[in-house]
């Protein structure tokens, strides 16, 4: 009798097996799970329309008129290098660290306006081409053209075309905005455009810019901050020189302009500590946050730039 009871228990088992049920009679899954199918290929957000005649006398009332106007209102600027622009004819790519959403405007803001009419700004196609309000509103205001962070194919296909048409390009390598102030390695992105299509790279280091409105914040801090703009030379790749190479010549550059805001120009030409100092202390988070958001004073060396050519 047993032996049957056996029998009959095992054959019920079976029968749970064959329903996707384990022998105690559940499910292996949630009933909300659903099996994994491939991901349809994303649609990259159109933004040539951004690029027409109409949408560019429309940013210049947006950017110039409001954005701009408000940077400078609730933060005290301070340029350096800006004679170097002088001699900048275009196209290049505007290489530089990220720590905050005052950076775009801060930096096309700095810049003379006949290079800032002329500047397209990689920005995250997962974060500012998610929602189609915030993809107009940031194709429109900033002459932004979406990019994959993730290594997608033909990320940098649309950045190509644009530097074949004569546009400058704004590119933070780094990726995303630093969560505690301090910059991060530069991906490959920017070297190989920069490599591929023969065009200068222009450094620049952005400070302040964190303290002023950090990550998650939404608006600047009273007190009108501090923030500042450094300008480097441009570099153009050399004709043997790899991907890996250049890149490396682009964050020293970063880190001599670093130094060079901390110290003076001569002492970060033989700083042995450039190549780290983006990277800031080795020291648990609250005290790099705290390193990084350290109030700076105006300094009257520094050249403000107002002239609109």
């Amino acid at each position: 009798m047993s032996g049957r009871k056996g029998r009959m228990k095992l054959v019920e088992e079976v029968r749970l097996l064959r329903r996707g049920r384990d022998w105690r009679g559940r499910a292996p899954a949630p009933r909300s799970a659903q099996p994994w199918t491939k991901a349809p290929p994303s649609r990259a957000f159109p933004t040539e329309w951004a690029r027409t005649p109409l949408a560019i006398a429309a940013r210049k009332v947006a950017f110039d008129g409001v954005l701009r106007t408000v940077t400078w209102s609730q933060t005290r600027p301070e340029i350096h290098g800006a004679e170097i622009l002088d001699d900048i004819k275009g196209p290049v790519v505007f290489v530089a660290n990220h720590a905050s959403h005052l950076d775009t405007p801060l930096i096309l803001g700095s810049l003379p306006v006949r290079l800032r009419r002329r500047v397209a700004v990689a920005a995250a196609a997962d974060y500012f081409f998610d929602a189609r309000w915030r993809a107009v509103a940031t194709a429109l205001t900033f002459n932004a053209f979406p990019i994959e962070r993730r290594g997608a194919g033909g990320a940098l296909d649309l950045a190509t075309e644009l530097l074949e048409d004569g546009w400058n390009l704004l590119i933070y390598p780094e990726g995303t905005r630093s969560t505690d102030g301090w910059a991060r390695r530069f991906r490959m992105g920017a070297s190989l455009l920069c490599r591929e299509q023969g065009v200068p790279a222009v450094p620049l280091v952005l400070r302040g810019t964190y303290r002023a409105m950090p990550r998650g914040g939404f608006w600047v801090k009273k007190g009108r901050p501090v923030v500042s703009v450094r300008y480097g030379r441009p570099l153009v790749p050399e004709p043997d020189e790899t991907t890996t190479a250049f890149n490396a010549r682009l964050e020293d550059a970063i880190g001599r302009l670093w130094v060079e805001h901390d110290t003076d120009w001569w002492t970060s030409l033989h700083s042995s500590d450039r190549r780290r100092a983006p990277r800031g202390p080795e020291a648990s988070e609250w005290r790099r946050k705290w390193e990084s958001t350290r109030p700076q004073a105006p300094s009257s060396t520094h050249h403000r730039v107002w002239r609109r050519r």
